[in-house]
């Protein structure tokens, strides 16, 4: 019993503690805690699968005309044929594209760095102009020449041996234009149908065979450079020699006294000086493209 409580009060008292129990659910501090409005959203967790705020994956740039595929956006592609120590790789390539940018996509295909590349289409391939500007054309043959880092660093080739033998004897000789062999087919004098020369200028080789000179005879020769079969053709009036540039040991060459504007220049065909065939009259803006075109590398003197 309760004390106070009135007789007969029994129900009164269940009825009262009934009423207590009630409102006991509901006291102060006890809500159940309601999630936060717009749960994984502002002041709250991010909702699975969602970046958090100020993190969006911003979207892709547009990419870049594939090499191997078609035309995007308008740009112009033009199929090409990339020839590397007998190599070859057939790509597609933007034709608004720079000299340059080629080289970059060769760097990809041979692992050749740009600096080491001598890229050739119709003589050497000009970094700054688009593809477009010199005329390239589907199914055009890119010829490429050089030597990656490794094999450099190497092996000191054959050549490179060659030649600096050849430089040391020549410095220990007379002029060759003096020399009783020479000054037979020099005195002869220039020929009237020599290519013009260009004196204090380098220029890529011409898109026709150098003419007009003489050979160690005294004959007419004429020079060809076949850079999609790598040859080099000499021809005359009896025959017409075709030499894979790989088979050349050598190239030396030596200005005319009292026409410097032109070059007496030989190409070692054999192990010794006895294999050496002369040409006279060479335009001198013309002798490093020969050096490099033959040799197929960076001349490193």
């Amino acid at each position: 019993a309760f004390p106070g409580a009135p007789r007969g009060g029994l129900y009164t008292i269940i009825m009262a503690a009934a009423a207590s129990a009630a409102d006991g659910a509901a006291e102060p501090g006890m809500e159940p805690e309601e999630l936060p409005r717009g749960c994984g959203g502002e002041g709250g967790s991010p909702a699975a699968g969602r970046p958090p705020e100020g993190g969006e994956r911003p979207e892709p740039p547009d990419a870049s005309v594939s090499n191997g595929g078609d035309a995007a956006g308008g740009r112009e592609l033009v199929e090409l044929r990339v020839i590397w120590n007998k190599n070859k790789y057939d790509v597609k390539f933007c034709l608004d594209s720079t000299g340059a940018e080629l080289k970059q996509k060769i760097h990809s295909l041979t692992g050749l760095p740009p600096a080491m590349q001598k890229v050739m289409f119709k003589g050497l391939l000009p970094e700054e102009k688009t593809l477009r500007e010199i005329k390239v054309t589907n199914g055009a043959k890119i010829m490429v020449v050089g030597s990656t880092i490794n094999d450099v660093l190497a092996v000191n080739t054959p050549k490179e041996a060659a030649q600096q033998e050849v430089k040391a004897e020549e410095n220990k000789k007379e002029p060759l234009c003096r020399q009783k062999q020479h000054r037979k087919v020099l005195d002869k004098g220039k020929p009237d149908d020599v290519m013009p020369s260009v004196k204090g200028v380098q220029e890529r080789l011409p898109t026709v065979p150098l003419s007009g000179m003489y050979n160690k005879s005294g004959g007419k020769v004429r020079l060809t450079f076949k850079l999609e079969q790598d040859q080099l053709w000499i021809g005359t009036k009896e025959r017409t020699e075709k030499l894979p540039m790989g088979s050349i040991k050598n190239v030396v060459s030596e200005p005319i006294e009292g026409h410097e504007d032109y070059h007496m220049m030989a190409f070692q065909l054999g192990p010794t000086e006895a294999s050496y065939y002369w040409v006279y009259w060479v335009p001198t803006q013309y002798v490093d493209a020969i050096k490099d075109t033959v040799l197929g590398k960076w001349q490193y003197f």
